[in-house]
C-alpha cells in the first residue's frame, strides 16, 4: 500500500497491483464445450516447455464465464480500465491459523472476573441444549480464521501507470496474492 494527495490536499490510501499482462489461451464454445468461457493466463513461465506441456505455458489459469468478443492470443491489461471506474476485486485474504471464539467471533467472554473463575475468561460457554443432542451446523466456536475468498465492491482506480494499476483502499490477502479484477 501506498498513499497521494488528491486534488483537495487529502491524503487517499491506494494499493499498487501490476495487473497484466494477461493472455487469452483459450475460448470455450456451446457447441464444443457446451458452455462459453474465457481462459486466461497470468505469468508466463521461463523455461523450456515439452510437448506434454503444450497449453500450460502460463503459472495462472482462470476461466471467466461468459461470451466475448475476444480470440486466443489476445492481450489484457491495465489499459481495459479506466482511472475513475469502478471495480470489483476478489482474492485469498490472509490466513490468521487457531482462533478463540473471542477473537474470532467477537465473543465478550462467558463469565466475571471472580468467584471461582480459573481459567475460564475467554471460553464460549454452553454449546448447545438437551434436544437436539449433538452441536448444531453453523455453531460459532473457535476453529481456523481467515483464508477464505473475499470479494471487494466499489472500489475506484486512481491511476495507471502502465500495467501498475493504484486503487482507493485496501484489497483482500497478503502481499503477492493473486487477485481478481472485474467491473
Amino acid at each position: 500500500m501506498t498513499q497521494m494527495f488528491d486534488n483537495a490536499g487529502k491524503i487517499v490510501p491506494l494499493t499498487l497491483i501490476e495487473a497484466g499482462p494477461c493472455s487469452v489461451t483459450q475460448v470455450k464454445t456451446k457447441e464444443k464445450d457446451g458452455y462459453e468461457a474465457v481462459q486466461i493466463g497470468f505469468v508466463k513461465k521461463n523455461k523450456n516447455l515439452k510437448k506434454a506441456e503444450k497449453g500450460k505455458e502460463f503459472k495462472y489459469l482462470k476461466e471467466f464465464r461468459g461470451a466475448a468478443e475476444l480470440k486466443p492470443g489476445d492481450e489484457i491489461n491495465a489499459s481495459s480500465f479506466q482511472p475513475g471506474e469502478l471495480v470489483k476485486i476478489s482474492g485469498i485474504a490472509k490466513g490468521k491459523g487457531f482462533a478463540g471464539a473471542v477473537k474470532r467471533w467477537g465473543f465478550k467472554g462467558k463469565l466475571s472476573a471472580t468467584h471461582g473463575t480459573k481459567h475460564e475468561h475467554r471460553t464460549i460457554g454452553s454449546i448447545g441444549s438437551r434436544f437436539p443432542q449433538r452441536v448444531v451446523k453453523g455453531r460459532r466456536m473457535p476453529g481456523r480464521m481467515g483464508g477464505q475468498r473475499v470479494t471487494v465492491k466499489n472500489l475506484e482506480i486512481a491511476k495507471i501507470d502502465g500495467n501498475i494499476m493504484a486503487v482507493k483502499g485496501a484489497l483482500p490477502g497478503r502481499k503477492g496474492t493473486l487477485l481478481e479484477i472485474s467491473i
